[in-house]
């Protein structure tokens, strides 16, 4: 007996032992190669610390597992923090228990798997209780622009990601993905914090999302994720920055800085969104808090300076569709829209989206307590339905609102001021309406990491050093190879006879020194090819085709033919462009398949006798909502003997989650445009698919009709100042819609110079 129970109290010490024991026995290694890591990877415990040797680290594919414990994580970090580069095709998979991976960078690659990070091995091992902190996924993309992966993808639960930066993705796909496709990743109580979202350019087709929690087939499942103090600067990349698709999530503390689009509820019922702060400063399509479904708690958030409409407006109540499938629009029921301040917003919609399908108006929901000021006196409010679902009480704005609001609105003059956080607040302390006065506005600098640069996403034409070149091509050529981004190439008088493709891969202007006497010429098919990572500025140059191969489909500036994932810039000032007739088809500018421009301006050029069209940028012809232009400018220019059109500016598809294409065409003359027979619009402007269009005081003459074809979305359309010299009057088709085209056609002259 004696004997037994010493071996049980042996066994008691022995176990009560065992966690300092496992502590104990715990291991740090210094890794210098994947072969070294491989060695290690399978036999890790609970307290073990991998450090990654300083340095580049290609094609690494790094997976940690194991069971580590809340006092004795399994820790994978650098060096060096920023110091361990993963290039080429790397990535990091975690599964286990009380994980920690910090202080890497990814850049200069892409994932060879569907994510860049991973809370998981495989479908059935997933992270448990694990966080990655402090790691930078830098412009990490698929080549294929449309080959879609994540850059991070959360499975698993209890599972945290914070104080990372994350800037520059270009290819489709959600940045951060929130995924619930299996019973342990559900109810998952994530918690997304203190992270820095940077630049992410405008994607031009659906699948441009920062941070999505869920999918729509998991919608009606709760997910639990805590989404609190991140900061998104510029994240453009479609309507939708963050898409919370599931319930029960808390979004709270978070600044949008001039950042396009919104925080959508788009389905999952019960989430709470509040303390958030939205700052646009008058940037187009700046947007704020869209809601749709059950549930919601929109409340004490802040709301200033947003020029959005529509889905992307200020703030949107949607309109939902009866007994929605689960992937369409719910009908808002019981949102609660509380204390929340509006500041200098442009478009409040409510019962936004109402159409055929979509006519389940809000109910049993409640707006109170907000403050509306817009300092144009413009009123915000525009009302697609009947929102007598919406119970307004104790909201004060400092305009009218419409009738069926006035009863829950007070007009009220309200004088406001500058808080010491920035905010703006009414100088009286007597109002209850809008947000509290002790809003915490995060600093940029509170987000991310320290050691590694929060730059701009564009670098800016203009902004480096000028390099002078003396006449003639070759120098030319070897200023454009020397040159730095942002740099200017100012040319001398002179003629410059390209016999080379000029390869743009950098922000670069090339002006002349005199305006119209740097006279370029070339011999290849092209002259210019912008390719990733390239913007081109010209200025004051003439051009001419005489020199070009006698052959067709020559053009002046090209984008590479296909494969482009960067976004880039074209524009042209005070230059004349001629002789582009020595065969058929010779167009200025056309686009590659899949290139995508965030602005292409004309502003002041003369162009004459051109074969084929100025601008070409519909060769997204699938119809998936995909396009070759944000903003298309031309302005001020002189279009003569052109025998294609202008512009052709395309997109198809029923997708609503873009922001574009717009078009400015505005103060030219064209003169014969559009009579070429392989021209075969049959027009001298033509638009399909274009959102957002002004074409206002242009003068036609002998010139082919402007024709627009309007499709999804609402787009705006104004035809307005222009002359139509023996020239037919626009044609506008509506070709989704029954009824009336929306264009706004007006003040414009047709007359006939011809019969005089």
């Amino acid at each position: 007996m004696r004997l037994l129970k010493g071996f049980l109290l042996n066994i008691c010490l022995a176990l009560l032992l065992l966690p300092l024991s496992v502590t104990v026995f715990a291991t740090e290694y210094f890794v210098e190669s994947q072969d070294d890591y491989k060695a290690i990877s399978s036999t890790l415990v609970a307290g073990d610390k991998i450090i990654l040797k300083n340095g580049v680290w290609t094609d690494f594919e790094i997976l940690l597992e194991g069971q580590g414990r809340a006092e004795a994580p399994i820790t994978l970090t650098a060096e060096t923090k920023g110091q361990v580069i993963l290039s080429g095709l790397s990535n990091l998979r975690l599964a286990g228990q009380f994980l920690t991976v910090s202080g890497l960078v990814f850049k200069n690659g892409t994932t060879p798997s569907s994510a860049v990070i991973e809370f998981r091995k495989n479908s059935d091992e997933l992270a448990f209780h694990s966080r990655v902190t402090e790691v930078v996924i830098d412009n990490y993309n698929n080549p294929d622009k449309q080959e879609s992966d994540y850059w991070v993808a959360m499975y698993g639960q209890h599972n945290r990601l914070d104080h990372g930066h994350f800037v520059g993705k270009r290819n489709k796909g959600v940045t951060i993905a929130v995924r619930l496709n299996s019973e342990q990743s559900q109810q998952n109580y994530h918690r997304i914090d203190h992270n820095y979202f940077g630049y992410r350019p405008t994607f031009g087709s659906n699948g441009g999302e920062t941070l999505r929690i869920g999918t729509s087939h998991y919608s009606l499942t709760d997910s639990y994720t805590l989404v609190e103090n991140n900061y998104f600067e510029h994240t453009n990349g479609e309507v939708e920055i963050i898409s919370v698709k599931s319930g029960k999530n808390t979004l709270r503390g978070n600044v949008f800085f001039e950042a396009r689009g919104t925080l959508t509820l788009r389905h999952g019922n019960g989430n709470i969104v509040e303390q958030n702060i939205f700052l646009g400063n008058g940037v187009e399509h700046t947007g704020g808090i869209r809601v749709i479904n059950k549930d919601q708690v929109i409340r004490n958030n802040y709301l200033q300076g947003l020029k959005g409409y529509r889905f992307g407006s200020g703030f949107t109540v949607l309109n939902g569709v009866p007994d929605s499938s689960i992937n369409r629009y719910h009908q808002v029921e019981n949102a609660h829209i509380v204390n929340n301040s509006f500041i200098d917003v442009d478009h409040i919609h409510l019962a936004a989206g109402s159409d055929a399908e979509r006519t389940a108006v809000p109910i049993n929901s409640v707006m109170k307590d907000n403050l509306i000021i817009n300092t144009d006196n413009q009123q915000p409010f525009s009302l697609f339905d009947d929102v007598s679902g919406i119970k307004l009480s104790g909201n004060v704005a400092n305009t009218q609102v419409p009738a069926a609001l006035s009863s829950g609105v007070k007009r009220q003059d309200v004088a406001v001021k500058k808080a010491k956080t920035g905010l703006l607040y009414p100088v009286t302390d007597k109002l209850n309406a809008g947000a509290t006065r002790d809003l915490k506005v995060l600093a940029k600098q509170e987000t991310g990491v320290s050691w590694y640069p929060k730059l701009p996403g564009v670098v800016a034409f203009d902004s480096g050093q000028t390099h002078r070149v003396k006449s003639g091509a070759k120098a030319l050529l070897a200023a454009i190879d020397n040159a730095a981004d942002g740099d200017v190439i100012l040319l001398a008088n002179g003629q410059y006879t390209v016999s080379k493709l000029i390869k743009i891969d950098k922000t670069l202007t090339i002006k002349a020194a005199q305006a119209g006497q740097a006279q370029l010429t070339f011999e290849r098919s092209a002259l210019f090819e912008i390719r990733d990572g390239g913007s081109l500025k010209l200025d004051g140059l003439t051009i001419s085709g005489a020199n070009s191969p006698d052959a067709a489909g020559n053009t002046v500036v090209r984008t590479q033919k296909w494969g482009m994932v960067d976004n880039y810039r074209f524009v042209m000032l005070n230059s004349h462009i001629l002789q582009l007739d020595i065969n058929h088809s010779f167009d200025f500018f056309a686009t590659g398949k899949g290139a995508f421009a965030d602005e292409i301006s004309l502003i002041g050029n003369t162009f004459e006798d051109v074969s084929g069209d100025v601008l070409r940028l519909n060769t997204e012809i699938e119809d998936l909502g995909i396009y070759n232009a944000e903003y298309v400018r031309v302005k001020n220019n002189s279009f003569n003997n052109v025998q294609g059109a202008v512009v052709k500016l395309y997109r198809g598809g029923t997708d609503e989650s873009t922001f574009g294409p717009h078009l400015v065409m505005a103060d030219n003359t064209l003169n014969q445009v559009g009579h070429g027979k392989r021209n075969k619009n049959k027009s001298s402007l033509y638009l399909h698919g274009v959102q957002v269009a002004d074409i206002l005081q242009n003068m036609l003459v002998r010139s082919a009709p402007i024709s627009i074809e309007l499709t999804v979305g609402e787009p705006v359309t104004v035809i307005k100042g222009n002359i139509f010299d023996s020239t037919p009057p626009p044609t506008v088709i509506e070709l989704r819609v029954k009824g009336p085209h929306t264009a706004l056609v007006e003040d414009n002259k047709t007359v006939n110079t011809e019969k005089r």
